[in-house]
């Protein structure tokens, strides 16, 4: 994507909060209180809106340009900039000074490479789940999703994608609300202006929608009609399995053009085939809330629930009040989180070796 250089001097940030640039990007009172805070009135504020190789792209005060992503002084391994992220910009150099404290941030352990993180995107306000109604609807993926969604503090929405290779797409909705009390589905035409309109709601002036879903159920499609532009390519999914191929090879931002200023942010994420849990007890909690509260009442604190004496999820389910199915479901999560967090644990108590990795 070809980016137009500085048209301008960026505003001072400790007075740009009210700029109709920096709001229309997602600025908000929780970001300019960190800047209120230190010494800034040599940076100004950009948001990361697409992550390469070494670079990223930032859009600030009447300014958007490429940067280079190494920061002054390594750090931990969240310690990079990722898609969405706030910064703070010096205004001459053009160089990374620091990346704001994240109001929310979306991340799983690197595919293939327990050693690393990987940053999906940051501050988000409400998180897209795709799937579509045909054999990539997969409720233990789902329910993997919630508790991303649910640990960073996002608010999840599953979009269900083509319909008509259904019969009965209302099932698959009413599958996807039975996951959480209260949780949102919708189901579009991903092709069509007038379906995918009811999703206008979430991402109103400044706010950020992320899409995350398995490659091939339609998140650039519904990006581009959303976006009223085929600017991001499509591909179909193959025949004999139904699986998708990659379309999306970056993360990056984009914006709706709806209403007289503008509508939010959408956040494009390559297709996922893996995704792996560390960090999410919060997360795993809340999502299997109606098992962890029974769990509880186990009689002793470190039931494997298993066969101990007093194991509470054992009777509910002899009773059929828990499913044994998403019982099973909640303790393969459980027990890949506490893995994955300990491998994090260690990684993190071991000093740093060589330069940025980028």
């Amino acid at each position: 994507m070809r980016i137009r250089q500085a048209i301008d001097r960026p505003a001072d940030p400790m007075t740009a909060t009210s700029g109709s640039g920096l709001a229309q990007l997602g600025w908000k009172p929780f970001f300019s209180e960190q800047v209120s805070a230190g010494p800034g009135h040599h940076c100004a504020p950009a948001r990361v809106v697409s992550v390469h190789r070494g670079r990223v792209t930032v859009s600030g005060e009447g300014f958007a340009d490429s940067i280079s992503s190494s920061l002054p002084v390594r750090g931990g391994a969240e310690d990079r900039p990722t898609v969405g992220d706030w910064l703070l910009i010096d205004r001459d150099s053009r160089t990374l000074v620091r990346i704001l404290d994240r109001a929310s941030l979306l991340k799983r352990p690197a595919p293939g490479d327990d050693r690393r993180v990987q940053l999906i995107a940051a501050n988000v306000d409400t998180l897209f789940i795709v799937t579509s109604c045909d054999q990539d609807f997969n409720i233990s993926r789902l329910e993997r999703y919630l508790v991303l969604a649910r640990e960073a503090r996002v608010r999840p929405v599953i979009i269900l994608t083509k319909a008509d290779l259904s019969p009965m797409p209302g099932s698959f909705v009413d599958a996807a609300r039975a996951l959480q009390p209260g949780l949102q589905a919708e189901l579009v035409d991903g092709r069509d202006p007038a379906s995918a309109a009811r999703l206008a709601g979430y991402c109103g002036f400044g706010e950020t929608v992320a899409l995350v879903g398995s490659s091939g159920v339609g998140k650039s499609t519904l990006v581009n009609t959303l976006k009223g532009s085929a600017s991001i390519a499509t591909q179909p999914v193959r025949e004999g399995d139904g699986k998708g191929q990659h379309t999306t090879t970056v993360r990056e931002m984009h914006r709706l053009s709806d209403g007289a200023d503008g509508g939010g942010w959408l956040v494009d994420t390559p297709g996922m085939r893996e995704l792996q849990m560390s960090d999410v007890a919060s997360g795993v909690t809340e999502v299997f809330e109606d098992v962890t509260a029974v769990a509880l009442a186990c009689r002793f604190a470190n039931c494997t629930h298993a066969d101990e004496p007093g194991c509470a999820i054992q009777a509910a389910m002899a009773e059929g009040s828990l499913d044994p199915a998403r019982v099973g479901r909640w303790r393969k999560l459980a027990e890949e989180d506490a893995v994955n967090s300990g491998a994090a644990a260690v990684r993190r108590s071991r000093p740093a070796k060589g330069g940025n990795r980028r």
